[in-house]
């Protein structure tokens, strides 16, 4: 029974001479017990002080339990410096951003486009030139003269009509046949750039001319036939007379344009050569050109006459004959598609694969 009453006395003694510690106003940092001890006013005297005291929550100053301890030479093999692969790391999120990007990209549908044309010609033209190469067309009303400026003229003509068929006829005292109709433009452009004065015999035949002109139509398939007879003359020569010449071309349902060249008034025209030089000698002559003539074979034939008084006019007739003589063509085009999405679709799934595999293998310790 004593003892029993003393442990009671010592349960109910033990929190009379024991001080609780105001911890929300205690310094946290425990390393001045003396100064804890006087802060708090405990009771009682503390021995042997050392770091293994601490205060619990209660207030009472307890003894840490022993611990191992591991002493070592230098802490220098626990500081590491960054490694390449930590360096890499941010480079993830760049490779999806860049799989994005591509994605977008793709979406827009790049695709190369190559366009093919077919032209078919429905209805082609046959067109003879049947050229005056006499020695007037030297004159010099025109610059630099007359066969020149035709020359050009004509030239540029042959090129406004890529799909019918030419021939160039050319005549003076006689006529014949420079070049047979034919496709083949560069042919034509030669012979143009070839004609000039004094292959043929003197004079101006032009029914000898319209002649040559319809015999290289008359067994033409075409659906429409042409002849652009040019002079700048009257007819003084030849066997064929421009009439009948006329007559002809309405029986092989042939048009005949008519161009009547040179100035009005007089002109500076050749008459004979330098005896010492060569040289053609040149003097002032009126202009003499047969309209009325020129006039009947453009109507008869149910075509047009024209005056061409300098170069600029020349250029606007063969202008008007282009756009009246038009050729009917089929034009096919065909768009290949060439898609280019696919390519930026795989390379963007790749990009992601290898973001993927590095985040789950070399990254996976870093994420």
């Amino acid at each position: 029974m004593k003892n029993i009453f003393a442990m009671l006395a010592l349960l109910i003694c033990i929190p009379l001479f024991t001080q609780n510690v105001d911890m929300e106003n205690a310094p946290e940092n425990p390393i001045a017990l003396p100064y804890k001890l006087a802060h708090f006013n405990l009771k009682g005297d503390v021995y042997n002080y050392d770091s293994r005291l601490y205060f619990n929550k209660e207030g009472f100053l307890i003894r840490k339990s022993d611990s191992a301890t591991l002493l070592i030479s230098s802490t220098k093999g626990f500081k590491l410096k960054p490694s390449l692969i930590s360096k890499l790391k941010p480079l993830l999120p760049i490779l999806r951003i860049v799989a994005i990007t591509l994605l977008i990209v793709a979406l827009a549908r790049p695709r190369i486009v190559s366009v093919s044309q077919h032209t078919q010609t429905n209805k082609g033209i046959d067109i003879v030139m049947a050229i005056d190469v006499s020695a007037s067309m030297l004159a010099r009303d025109l610059e630099p003269n007359r066969l020149e400026a035709l020359k050009k003229v004509a030239a540029q003509f042959v090129n406004q009509r890529p799909n019918d068929r030419i021939g160039i006829v050319v005549y003076a005292g006689e006529s014949f046949t420079q070049t047979p109709i034919t496709s083949d433009k560069r042919i034509v452009q030669n012979t143009i750039a070839e004609l000039k004065w004094g292959d043929l015999d003197g004079g101006t035949a032009i029914g000898m001319g319209l002649g040559s002109a319809v015999n290289r139509l008359k067994d033409s398939k075409a659906k429409s036939k042409v002849i652009i007879l040019l002079t700048d003359g009257v007819n003084n020569t030849g066997f064929v007379d421009p009439k009948t010449a006329t007559e002809l071309a309405v029986g092989f349902g042939i048009k005949v344009y008519t161009i009547g060249l040179g100035t009005n008034g007089v002109a500076s025209f050749p008459y004979a050569k330098d005896p010492t030089t060569g040289q053609l000698l040149f003097r002032n002559s009126p202009v003499e050109i047969d309209e009325d003539l020129l006039k009947y074979i453009a109507k008869e034939t149910e075509g047009k006459y024209f005056r061409a008084t300098d170069n600029t006019k020349l250029k606007a007739i063969y202008n008007e004959i282009n756009k009246l003589e038009r050729t009917e063509i089929e034009e096919f085009k065909y768009y290949n598609y060439q898609e280019k999405f696919r390519i930026l679709v795989l390379l963007a799934g790749f990009l992601i694969f290898i973001e993927m595999l590095l985040k789950h293998t070399i990254f996976k310790s870093f994420i």
